[in-house]
């Protein structure tokens, strides 16, 4: 059991010596001076609020202090042996989750690291919404799958093991304090804990933890069984326990005769633990041996088979219930000897056997790393186990490495298999990375992805091919009838990622009108051969390349979705047999400049006529910058060349950004026409899409607007057809954008 005892079961209105718990605290975990007077800083300001909520009568719970329940779970924290910002965030996370304290003033009083704990800590809240069981059931989600996702979630959204730290302490803390609640509460938050954060200290290695969250979710779901082992326990209490006291002085004599210092304890009993191992083995409870149970802690493994052998020699042991977990650890890193034996007086009793630091392991699982380097080995691979044991390893060699350090670990190695996202019921629901909306619609469920027309991310509006991130909640906005966008089909659109999705969008297509899905299908058609400018294509042979009877045949297959425009207008470039620069109306633009005879060359430039300063003498490799002289082209220096630092300062605006490459590959400058509804932005709105597809303007002219509508032009370089395409669909899905053309009717150099 974690000791709080100086915290843990104060009521409101008793009061504690902050100044007393912060010294004693700071001596236990040894902290430093520095960051026990920020402790005690957070512990004043935490009193202050829940004084003045208090006073104004608004207390999130006034059966519980939100200030003694931020003490109890710094305290919970510094057993586990954390001795730092994490007991400042723990302080005050109540007060930043009522909203009696903002975010931006902890960062602004106690620094980054603290707030960025306390977000963490509170991006994982989401999951208390998950619902009861019965809930979870009528809307088709799997109790055990959907609590089985929610850990994963927890592991993939973890960059700090203090984050999980600080929520199991609060968990802790919220089912120490339910015991007067109402018995609804009491059962949701006993199932959530259950379902997710005993598995979770189990995963961590945290032992006592899991033990009590077990014991005490069990005591509000199974109530009856709970109170029957209780009573089972409390009637041969004294029996075992003078019965466990003899064995003790028997293998204190048996350590001190071979010249081992151990230490011998009676073992908790859990009465989860002998439920579950009554249920499992199907036995009555005399039939459970480690009811009677011996704990040895000794120096060294060595020694812990040389004790295993006396005990087996000494009594006889039950072959079944012997368990090397040293040799062959648990999945979270637990090691011991077990073994069960038939004791004095022919009685059934169990023993532990294990070094001091495989019982800190046990103990405090991850978090002993922080009091001692232990020897566990685990790779950094894709599966949920191994990213624990990973997890492990990295906090091992946290003390070697830095803390900055680890945090780039995580980012680059960290990655999750799958993202998590939530229902606004809270369910978790898992999908493949690069998903969107779309795909979450339709993996709840058909006709909320056929009926989807928006959607909402985290409360906020946001596009349909918004890509989604693990812990996003997503809540889908749909229309009345069912009716799902071709467009959605279109790979450029970004909609659909899934095969799943794309299945059922094709599938409610086939099953429309043939006449429908021709009249579809040449909308669809016809817009892209204007848009990109391609005419006079032979739409009769087109569709033998796709097995289909004529132009309607072909149009049927796109409005059914069989085939998309992505095939039909690769199929053109090859009927035609041409590329993106034989297409009229494109100019072949000069990228870069070659550096000397060499294979680099110099990316920035265009046109221009290049030349080397003989001042500074780049190469390859160095950073360079570019100087328009007058009449001579560019002259490229190296950053740091004297004579470049005083011309940037003279004629900052003949100052040109440049960089080496390898041979640039053809671009054409292509002019594109959007007719827009004009709005604050849209311009920026343009330039911003045409930058994050990696493209550049040549030249913009918005033109005038006329009764509301821009007439724009921007000429961007592109390399294919392909690049083109990608780029018009993602300047039509920009807001108030009517209609989006390339330009083949005009010769006009950009």
């Amino acid at each position: 059991m974690v000791k709080t005892r100086e915290v843990h079961n104060l009521h409101k209105g008793d009061k504690v010596d902050v100044h007393r718990w912060v010294l004693r605290i700071a001596g236990k975990t040894r902290m430093a001076p520095e960051l026990a007077t920020v402790l005690q800083e957070a512990c004043d300001l935490a009193a202050d609020i829940e004084k003045q909520v208090q006073a104004q009568g608004k207390l999130w719970n006034p059966n519980v202090s939100s200030f003694l329940t931020g003490l109890e779970m710094a305290e919970i924290l510094a057993e586990l042996g954390l001795a730092d910002e994490g007991l400042v965030a723990a302080v005050l996370y109540r007060p930043v989750r009522e909203g009696n304290l903002s975010i931006s003033s902890v960062e602004k009083r106690f620094g980054t690291e603290v707030s960025s704990l306390i977000q963490s800590v509170l991006r994982m809240a989401v999951i208390s919404t998950l619902r009861n069981d019965s809930e979870r059931e009528v809307l088709g989600f799997d109790v055990e799958h959907q609590a089985a996702k929610v850990r994963q979630m927890l592991v993939s959204i973890i960059d700090d093991v203090r984050v999980a730290l600080i929520k199991l302490a609060e968990r802790t803390c919220a089912i120490r304090s339910i015991k007067l609640a109402p018995e609804e509460r009491q059962r949701r938050v006993a199932r959530e804990i259950f379902d997710v954060y005993a598995p979770l200290a189990h995963r961590l290695g945290i032992g006592h933890i899991k033990w009590e969250l077990e014991d005490l979710a069990f005591r509000y779901l199974e109530p009856v069984e709970y109170k029957r082992i209780a009573k089972l326990l409390a009637e041969r209490r004294m029996d075992r326990e003078q019965y466990i006291g003899e064995l003790m002085t028997t293998l204190k004599q048996e350590l001190l005769r071979v010249g081992i210092k151990g230490d011998v304890s009676g073992r908790a009993k859990h009465i989860y633990s002998i439920w579950r191992k009554m249920q499992r083995k199907e036995v009555s409870f005399s039939k459970i041996y480690d009811i009677r149970a011996v704990r040895v802690l000794v120096p060294t493994v060595a020694d812990c088979y040389t004790l295993l052998g006396i005990v087996h020699s000494k009594w006889r042991n039950i072959p079944d219930e012997f368990d090397d977990y040293i040799a062959a650890p648990k999945e979270n890193g637990y090691r011991s000897l077990h073994t069960a034996v038939v004791g004095p007086h022919n009685r059934i009793v169990e023993i532990q056997i294990r070094t001091e630091e495989m019982h800190e392991e046990a103990e405090f699982g991850i978090c002993a790393h922080w009091q001692y380097k232990g020897s566990d080995s685990a790779t950094a691979t894709t599966s949920y186990e191994s990213k624990i044991a990973w997890l492990r390893e990295v906090l091992e060699w946290h003390d070697e490495i830095g803390s900055e350090d680890v945090k780039d670990l995580f980012k680059h190695e960290g990655s999750p298999d799958r993202i998590y996202v939530f229902t606004p019921e809270g369910h978790v629901v898992d999908l493949p990375p690069g998903s969107s909306p779309l795909d979450f619609a339709y993996r709840i469920h058909t006709e909320v992805g056929h009926r989807c027309r928006g959607c909402k991310i985290n409360g906020r509006i946001a596009p349909l091919s918004t890509l989604l991130r693990t812990s996003d909640q997503v809540e889908i906005i749909t229309g009345k009838n069912e009716s799902p966008s071709r467009d959605w089909l279109s790979p450029a659109s970004g909609y659909l990622h899934t095969a799943r999705a794309r299945a059922k969008v094709q599938q409610w297509f086939r099953k429309q009108d043939q006449e429908k899905n021709i009249a579809a299908g040449k909308i669809m058609l016809d817009r892209e051969f204007r848009q990109l400018g391609m005419r006079n294509i032979n739409l009769d042979e087109l569709a033998d390349k796709f097995n289909k009877k004529g132009a309607p045949g072909l149009y049927a297959a796109l409005g059914a979705g069989d085939v998309n425009v992505e095939q039909v207008i690769r199929a053109v470039r090859a009927q035609v047999i041409r590329s993106i620069d034989t297409i009229p109306l494109i100019r072949k633009r000069t990228q870069a400049s070659r550096f000397g005879s060499s294979r680099f060359y110099i990316h920035g430039v265009g046109d221009l006529l290049t030349r080397v300063a003989k001042c500074c003498n780049p190469v390859p490799g160095d950073e360079i910058s570019g100087f328009i002289t007058s009449g001579r082209g560019v002259t490229i220096h190296r950053q740091d060349c004297g004579s470049i630092l005083r011309l940037k300062a003279q004629h900052p605006g003949r100052i040109l950004q440049v960089s080496w490459g390898g041979a640039p590959s053809d671009v054409y400058s292509v002019p594109i026409r959007i007719k827009a509804y004009d709005r604050s932005g849209l311009l920026s709105d343009f330039t911003v899409t045409i930058d994050r597809l990696g493209l550049s303007i040549t030249s913009l002219h918005s033109g005038e607007t006329r009764n509301g509508i821009v007439d724009a032009t921007i000429y961007v370089d592109v390399k294919s057809i392909e690049e083109l395409r990608m780029l018009i669909t993602k300047i039509r899905n920009i807001p108030n954008v009517i209609d989006v053309e390339r330009i083949i009717d005009q010769v006009k150099a950009p």
